[in-house]
């Protein structure tokens, strides 16, 4: 049962979302100002990371995703799955 937030294109009122079965209709409604505008963010962890075997830190990479927008990768250290 993941939780997404999104931001509400109208107002930037974030709020959260918990999808209880993936086959069930979405509806999202700004609480501030009813927008039903949205995009997905990336949540926020509490989550560390320190380095790993042969002291691997996980990178962050950041590139253009647009006109005036950026997006980020992780690369977290260790075998692929």
């Amino acid at each position: 049962m993941p939780i997404y937030e999104f931001k509400c294109l109208e107002c930037g009122e974030i709020i959260e979302k918990l999808f209880l079965n993936p086959e069930d209709p979405v509806e999202l409604k700004c609480p501030k100002c009813s927008s039903e505008s949205f995009e997905r963010v990336l949540s926020t962890t509490s989550y560390a990371m320190g380095a790993g075997p042969g002291g691997n830190q996980p990178k962050l990479t950041t590139k253009s995703c647009g006109s005036s927008s950026q997006c980020m990768t992780l690369e977290i250290p260790g075998p692929a799955k």
